[in-house]
């Protein structure tokens, strides 16, 4: 922090608060604004960027007790006061200021250096700075470099994995996790989470170092297979099997739905294998809306006849039409 603006910025009322507002007050302020200007929530709006960087500018030095401190003492001293680089026959401006404190005359008078100093010297005007309002070390220095540069850290994100049943996944549940540090966390995880998808939650991370946001907690869920049902999208798909006679004449069966009670659907005469029966409203729930239930038709052919069955069968075939049903199929393979 440049103590030029100290001088030049109110971070009070950057903030919007009161010279006295308490801690308290100031955190609840700072986390309200800086939710809504963070870069997250204003993709590509620079205005709103360089309010953020402002907000959290000033909530760095007003949140550390001692940066507070020499802040309302740099203030008070020197209200108006420039800091300019001076020349011959000008105000010296930074060292006519502190010039005047120490005694010094403004214009002709012998005036007090500021130098850089070096290793294991005198810092120059940062020590004098720091001496005069109790610090330490450098002026509003910290072992991380000039804390408020560019406004607080936000905490490291944490990485953690869970795995569901399928059944969980779709209908949503809250699951323990134990984070690196052994403390267990709840997590609520949403209806209709994928396999594979990863889940933010916000300020459940590691805190930050210097009293910005905390991290956030990145959950990646896996989901278990289901001996039935499959996710596609929204939809559920399962494979329904039919008896011969069922697809021929036609038939109404039961088709089990995911934690529910099994519904009726009617297949119609002539069914072929891999028609796709939909129950509306039966498939994945998510912010989306829902989707439905596909039951795909697979004929179920008998593995073994006896005697009687196979000349039932091949007396049904010498009544149906003699044709190919793989003409038009090997007509457009060779077009």
């Amino acid at each position: 922090m440049a103590s030029q603006d100290w001088f030049d910025k109110d971070f009070y009322k950057v903030l919007g608060v009161s010279k006295d507002a308490s801690d308290a007050e100031l955190k609840k302020t700072y986390r309200k604004l800086a939710r809504q200007y963070h870069p997250d929530s204003n993709p590509g709006d620079a205005a709103a960027e360089n309010r953020f960087k402002e907000i959290s500018e000033a909530y760095s030095v007003l949140s550390d007790k001692e940066q507070r401190q020499e802040y309302d003492q740099v203030r008070a001293m020197g209200s108006g006061a420039r800091f300019t680089a001076g020349g011959p026959g000008q105000g010296g401006g930074f060292e006519d200021v502190f010039g005047g404190m120490f005694g010094q005359q403004g214009g002709g008078g012998q005036r007090v250096r500021f130098g850089q100093g070096g290793a294991g010297g005198a810092s120059g005007f940062e020590d004098i700075l720091g001496g005069m309002f109790g610090g330490g070390g450098g002026f509003g220095q910290s072992s991380g470099g000039y804390r408020g540069f560019g406004g607080p850290t936000k905490g490291r994100d944490v990485s953690a994995t869970t795995t569901l049943d399928f059944t969980t996944a779709i209908a949503g549940d809250t699951v323990k996790l134990s984070q690196g540090n052994g403390r267990p966390v709840n997590v609520r995880i949403p209806a209709g989470v994928a396999d594979g998808q990863k889940i933010r939650l916000r300020g459940r991370g590691e805190p930050s170092p210097d009293g910005g946001e905390a991290g956030d907690l990145v959950v990646t869920v896996t989901v278990r297979k289901h001996p039935v049902f499959e996710r596609d999208g929204q939809n559920l798909r399962l494979d329904v099997p039919v008896t011969f006679v069922e697809a021929a004449l036609g038939a109404t069966i039961q088709v089990p739905t995911l934690g529910g009670d099994p519904v009726k659907l009617k297949v119609a005469p002539g069914t072929p294998s891999g028609r796709v029966l939909r129950v509306k409203g039966r498939g994945v729930t998510t912010k989306n809306g829902t989707g439905d239930l596909l039951a795909t038709v697979q004929v179920a052919v008998p593995s073994h006849l006896s005697d009687k069955q196979r000349e039932a069968v091949e007396a049904l075939a010498e009544t149906l039409p003699d044709e190919d049903p793989r003409e038009d199929l090997l007509a457009k393979a060779r077009s």
